[in-house]
């Protein structure tokens, strides 16, 4: 595979499971799916690129049926924010987000009605910045349109579902030098950036193994009839592999410097059969003729474990499980030389020897010694305001932060894709017996020489 289009075509193929074949020879010497991807030549390095300053960031919203109501909100509450516009399918949707801010000065235009009206919003000139919530299929076409057209985008996870809409994030943010930032709200999460600043402190040493997951029963609301418009997510599960990584993933890759100074090489990714969801839909579909479609369709497994190898020889473990009757988690576990830190099952936890973890009085030391600026900063409001306990407006605020002042983003366009890209590699291996697939280089190598992103807010002091 000399090029990328080569690697593109390639990939299209394995997901079809038609590479079972070149797998079984491969495997057979050891050496998996080789997908290199060499050749590519970075246009231009987001990673610590600063945009213009923006005095106010005036901001469209697409799709507020479900997670961007809560984020219309939210927005409304920082400062520096003016919200001009909300997009939805549903009329009735884009009123219901206009009329929870109706007691704050914002009054944004509705673009509802038509499947195409999104368009229209990103192509106003005075929005900065799209902040898109919508159905996973529609997020890089949205994502790239917004960019074309001079606007910032903000993505929900995950930020792609294919290899090629991961490159067509970084080819049209690096054209276009306007940010993409996947909205992995769970990076903001209060212990997840308590340990991101232990790390970046050396508390753990040198990081040599990390655990995300994302361990949620969604048999359910996956089968719900009004959850999801046009049962898009369930639909998804046909799929086998890790179809939602980022939330585990995202934490673990920042504390292990992934694309500023490490980078993924290869994964692995096994699934187990599905045990719930045909079951599922076929005693569905014998009480409700709604379900027939779903009737004697071969979903997901229950449980998909995909390990990933990075290029300094550390190990990355994520699971994927969203119909087992189980307690939720993310897992978060980083183990270094010096220490290790487990957030599930709660409380989170912190050891420095083998013998045991940290009592509840020495954990108190540590958060107030390595609590992160931006936690002093906002952590009190953010809890107040809300979004899976704080974390998701912390997020907002510090994107708005950077781009109020002219910095880099905490999670760039190459974290968006390489995080995303988890998603249909796992799918590829399972398809092909398991085989280790090598993981893309979005930053072009660039991954050598990138910077941390600053944590201190020093910009405030």
């Amino acid at each position: 595979m000399n090029n990328r289009r080569d690697f593109l075509k390639l990939t299209s193929i394995a997901g079809a499971g038609l590479l079972a074949g070149c797998a079984t020879r491969n495997a057979s010497a050891g050496t998996g799916i080789k997908m290199h991807n060499r050749n590519y030549t970075q246009k231009f390095n987001m990673s610590g690129y600063a945009a213009p300053k923006l005095q106010t960031v005036r901001v469209g919203f697409i799709g507020v049926g479900n997670r961007g109501t809560s984020a219309v909100t939210r927005m409304s509450k920082i400062e520096g924010v003016e919200i001009k516009a909300i997009c939805d399918l549903r009329p009735e949707k884009a009123q219901a987000a206009k009329r929870n801010i109706a007691n704050t000065p914002h009054r944004p235009d509705l673009y509802t009605g038509g499947e195409n009206e999104w368009k229209k919003m990103c192509e106003r000139n005075d929005i900065d910045l799209v902040y898109i919530a919508t159905p996973w299929n529609l997020h890089t076409p949205m994502a790239v349109f917004s960019m074309e057209h001079d606007k910032h985008a903000a993505v929900e996870v995950p930020a792609a579902e294919t290899l090629e809409e991961c490159w067509q994030l970084v080819e049209t943010s690096e054209k276009t030098k306007k940010h993409c930032m996947m909205l992995e709200n769970c990076c903001y999460d209060f212990f997840e950036l308590l340990t991101l600043n232990m790390a970046r402190q050396g508390f753990f040493g040198e990081i040599v193994h990390a655990e995300g997951a994302y361990l949620h029963d969604l048999l359910d609301e996956n089968f719900s009839k009004t959850q999801y418009q046009g049962m898009w997510r369930l639909k998804d599960n046909y799929k086998s592999g890790n179809l939602y990584p980022t939330h585990g993933l995202g934490p673990v890759a920042q504390a292990m410097d992934i694309n500023r100074g490490d980078k993924m090489d290869y994964l692995v990714s096994v699934s187990s059969n599905d045990f719930m969801m045909a079951a599922k839909a076929n005693e569905l579909a014998a009480k409700d003729d709604f379900y027939k479609e779903f009737a004697g369709k071969s979903f997901r497994g229950n449980m998909n474990v995909t390990t990933i190898r990075t290029s300094k020889g550390k190990t990355i473990m994520i699971q994927h499980d969203v119909t087992s009757p189980r307690p939720y988690s993310r897992l978060h576990t980083i183990s270094g030389t010096k220490a290790i830190a487990q957030k599930y099952p709660l409380p989170a936890r912190i050891a420095t020897n083998h013998l045991n973890w940290v009592t509840p009085e020495e954990m108190k030391v540590l958060e107030e010694r390595y609590q992160p600026a931006i936690v002093k900063k906002i952590g009190e409001m953010a809890k107040k305001v809300g979004g899976h306990g704080g974390m998701d407006f912390m997020m907002d605020w510090r994107l708005i932060d950077c781009l109020r002042n002219g910095l880099p983003l905490d999670m760039d366009v190459y974290d968006a894709a390489t995080w995303s890209s988890i998603k249909p590699l796992s799918e590829i291996s399972v398809a092909n017996r398991s085989n280790s697939i090598d993981v893309p280089d979005f930053t072009g190598g660039s991954w050598k020489t990138n910077k941390q992103v600053d944590l201190t807010l020093s910009h405030l002091k």
